[in-house]
């Protein structure tokens, strides 16, 4: 059975059983900063879970993206060495909010591995919590595995969570028996075993509870079901392997890793764990890089480029010495972009941007593993196992090496790293990893409290895409993150109502401003959020009079800039319509931010844009606008608008119904935004900037409408001025500007000939001065001012005039001490230059050196310039008695 058959059977199982099939949410979580990847199925339902959303199903399924490579769950450094670990890997499951419990996981479950995968029941095996008596007499009682077939335990192996925090609970685990002759031989051996005999397939955790920062269990609103089944073992077990390795999955990648490197897998164990790595890698980068996450110094982006230089290393232990992985990776389309389309969308990308980072990395590997190795071969000598913290932090700072790499690197040859030094070291790069999560401490309080009014029922409704004013009850009041009856003049607020006009910041859109009014008391609107799912936050100033919980408001936003930020929000569809138009399909927004004022819109691409580019991507902006086409909004499953052609960002979280915004044949993406009706309503669009945020990413900022319209006029106003200082017209001001330059480029090239001719004469008058040593005419003399290339001008007249000699110039500039020698090329085997400077440069403080024809020096003790140039005469005399 192919692995998309797999997968297909698993949902249309659950479809036949009940359950919405819902689809896999982006590798990044949205919303949730207690994660750096979505790690399990259950993710982008964990707000069901604990009760502060409400799913329009009870019960669901999905194959969902799944990455483990930091936090909690976190299986980088044992890919490769094993048949079953992955950093990027699909999860099959299953879902239950408050509808069916331990009963109906546990026999779906059995039933589909058993009757639809055809799984023999013999070779079965099942753990239980070792409290969880009702899931064990689930197991006896209704589906019948026998009692020596089910093992009880612990928390370790039997409870799970998602990370420190957030739901949990004890779980059951369906076990394969693959044979004795998968397994380690032990007697003991058993499904506690950590060899691949008895291999987990599917984990059914009975979540019941929420674990907060301080480990303490609460119980969940209601008891729910979340399972998972790793796709790539289940596939490798029904097509009969032994390693997830040798599945449909991987096998056409490991084949080109075989390709590109010449080395046949499965020939040689070490070998064999760098291609498996190479292929869990490819993947795992595909699948980010397709998900809009890029390459950096921080953050999840540090992650991504850690693995990319895993794999490379890999690579180069493989024997490839060019970029390599860029091609592996186009292979992951081919495999999986029938099921995940964004990974055909971003092929272009995925290769510009691996092969970016490879090329990178393989600039300074070869010095970094020369370094690495000639500290471990000094260590060996001083019977020392432990490479120092300041290796490994050079090792990071000057070539790139992750310290995980220079672990992963020397733990073969017995050697560990010092992580405590190296993070002493580190404490400059720690601060900026940490920025990745910066205001989360101050913002966890009001958030908390935010969750708990959701899971008491408490919500907000947007009215604001068709209305400009509304009237609504006040739901909540928030003052010092703690809700009260009554606030009054002079206080800072929180105010929710039951409906509110007011957009509150998401989407990159920021909140609205206006007022709020009511019986004796007037609110100032400051700004509007959306803290958590179905609640808007008025941040408020109360101006006058007072306000209370139950009071009817008059809710006003300011309009003016709401159409403004409504012209801009459009322009940003138009820009990144345009944007494809141009540059290619591979762009895709990886962030906006739109404001009153202006628009930023973030997109993946590599290199600066050129000034062709620049302008036809505004003029095919500006087109749009001109055209005037109707810009439409409609509600419709998820599904069905990304199949007809909708853009959705999978940074973004999608309910099953979403808002999609179409401009006629222009554009059509997912989005919460607030629009203008008509294109033509925007005006004008004006490109002020485009620069690089980070590696594959440009960011375009831009004005429309009104603001457009000044800096146009500002630019008009300039060239005016530049005219009338001119005295020329303005279409007359390049023609008159490149005459000026070009007169300028005259008298500087008039001045220098008046500046050779001086130092002609000065050379003159420098050669009466020289004096004889040794048979050899030396010329030693001050000359102000002058900085290093005039000394060697001057000193190249002198040596033409002097025919055979040396030259010793001295200067001072900028305070500091110049000093320069020369010598023919007939008296270099005499005389070095290098050495005379060598003999100079502590007189001034400083040093020098240089060949035996030209060397300079600089130093600090200028006031000793003219003692160092009398001295060379002697210096020459010292050299010319020791020849």
């Amino acid at each position: 059975m192919r692995s998309i058959e797999i997968r297909k059977n698993f949902l249309d199982y659950f479809s036949r059983n009940g359950h919405a099939v819902v689809p896999s949410s982006g590798l990044i979580p949205e919303g949730d900063p207690t994660l750096l990847f979505t790690n399990a199925g259950m993710v982008q339902f964990k707000k069901a879970f604990l009760g502060e959303e409400r799913m329009p199903y009870g019960r669901a399924a999905s194959a969902q993206k799944c990455m483990r490579a930091g936090g909690k769950h976190n299986d980088l450094e044992n890919v490769g060495k094993t048949g079953r670990h992955h950093t990027f890997f699909e999860m099959l499951g299953n879902f239950s909010f408050g509808d069916y419990f331990k009963e109906g996981a546990i026999e779906f479950a059995w039933e589909f591995l058993t009757k639809v995968a055809g799984l023999p029941e013999e070779k079965l095996w099942v753990t239980v919590f070792r409290d969880d008596a009702e899931a064990e007499n689930i197991w006896r009682e209704r589906v019948h595995v026998p009692p020596g077939r089910i093992k009880r335990l612990g928390e370790k192996d039997n409870f799970w969570s998602m990370g420190d925090v957030g739901p949990c609970g004890p779980c059951s685990e369906i076990i394969i028996d693959q044979g004795e002759g998968v397994g380690c031989g032990s007697p003991a051996c058993g499904v506690e075993c950590d060899c691949d005999r008895f291999l987990e397939l599917w984990n059914l955790v009975f979540m019941q509870y929420n674990r907060d920062a301080g480990g303490n269990l609460s119980g969940l609103p209601s008891p729910s079901i979340d399972t998972g089944m790793g796709l790539e073992r289940l596939a490798s077990v029904l097509q009969g392997k032994h390693s997830n390795y040798d599945s449909d999955l991987f096998a056409p990648i490991i084949e080109t890793a075989e390709k590109i490197s010449s080395v046949r897998y499965g020939e040689d164990p070490a070998r064999d764990v760098s291609i498996r790595a190479i292929a869990d890698h490819s993947r795992a980068i595909a699948f980010l890089l397709s998900d809009g996450l890029m390459p950096s110094n921080e953050g999840r982006g540090y992650v991504l480029r850690r693995i990319i230089r895993r794999a490379v290393r890999h690579g180069r232990f493989l024997g490839i010495k060019e970029p390599f992985l860029y091609r592996v990776c186009g292979i992951v389309p081919d495999l999986m972009g029938e099921v995940y389309p964004e990974l055909i969308r971003s092929r272009e990308l995925v290769s510009r941007a691996t092969l970016g980072e490879e090329e990178r990395f393989f600039e300074t590997l070869e010095k970094g593993l020369g370094m690495l190795n000639s500290a471990v071969e000094t260590l060996k000598k001083q019977k020392k196992a432990v490479i120092p913290g300041d290796v490994v932090f050079k090792l990071y700072d000057t070539y790139g090496f992750p310290s995980d790499l220079t672990a992963d690197i020397v733990r073969d040859r017995g050697f560990t790293v010092d992580e405590e030094g190296f993070t002493a070291l580190m404490d400059t790069q720690r601060e900026m990893a940490r920025g990745f999560w910066k205001g989360i401490g101050g913002k966890a309080g009001g958030e908390e409290l935010y969750r708990t009014l959701a899971s008491e029922g408490l919500k907000s409704r947007f009215v604001g895409y068709h209305i400009e004013a509304a009237s609504s009850k006040v739901v909540c009041i928030i003052k010092d993150n703690r809700p009260v009856e009554k606030a009054g003049a002079g206080d800072r607020v929180e105010i929710i109502t039951e409906e509110t006009p007011f957009y509150g910041e998401s989407g990159g859109q920021t909140g609205d401003t206006g007022v709020m009014s009511g019986a004796g008391v007037t609110i100032k609107v400051v700004d509007v959020k959306r803290p958590v799912g179905g609640i808007i936050v008025h941040h408020c100033l109360i101006e006058d009079g007072s306000v209370g919980f139950g009071d009817t408001l008059a809710l006003t936003p300011d309009m003016e800039k709401r159409k403004s930020t409504c012209r801009n929000h459009t322009a940003t569809h138009i820009l990144h319509a345009a944007l494809r138009k141009t540059l290619g399909g591979h762009v895709r927004q990886s962030g906006s931010m739109v404001t009153p004022e202006g628009f930023r819109f973030d997109f993946n691409h590599s290199g600066a844009l050129t000034d062709t580019e620049m302008e036809a991507i505004e003029a095919e902006g500006n087109r749009v606008i001109r055209d005037n086409l109707e810009v439409t909004t409609r509600s419709m499953p998820q599904g069905e608008a990304v199949r007809e052609g909708a853009l959705a960002f999978f940074g973004e979280k999608y309910g099953s119904m979403v808002r999609v915004v179409s401009i006629d044949d222009v554009s059509m993406e997912l989005c919460g935004g607030t629009h203008v009706r008509m294109t033509g309503d925007i005006g004008l669009m004006k490109i002020t900037s485009d620069s690089s945020v980070a590696s594959g990413v440009r960011r375009i900022e831009a004005v429309t409408g009104a603001p457009a319209l000044r800096l146009l006029n500002q630019s008009d106003e300039l060239l005016g001025e530049c005219a009338a200082l001119l005295r020329a017209a303005k279409a007359e001001v390049p023609d008159k500007v490149k005459r000026l330059m070009e007169r300028q480029k005259e008298l500087e090239r008039e001045i220098a000939e008046l500046k050779r001719g001086r130092k002609k004469e000065g050379a003159v008058s420098l050669l009466e001065g020289a004096r004889e040593i040794g048979g050899v005419r030396v010329v030693s003399a001050r000359v102000d001012p002058a900085g290093p290339e005039e000394l060697r001008d001057l000193s190249d007249m002198l040596r033409v005039r002097l025919g055979s000699g040396i030259v010793i110039l001295g200067s001072i500039l900028d305070g500091k001490a110049v000093i320069l020698a020369a010598v023919t090329q007939d008296l270099t085997t005499r005389f070095s230059a290098g050495e005379i400077v060598k003999r100079l440069s502590p007189i001034v403080g400083g040093k020098g050196g240089g060949k035996a024809a030209l060397a300079q020096a600089g130093g600090k003790l200028a006031e000793n310039i003219d003692e160092a140039i009398e001295k060379a005469f002697s210096a020459v005399e010292d050299m010319a008695k020791k020849r």
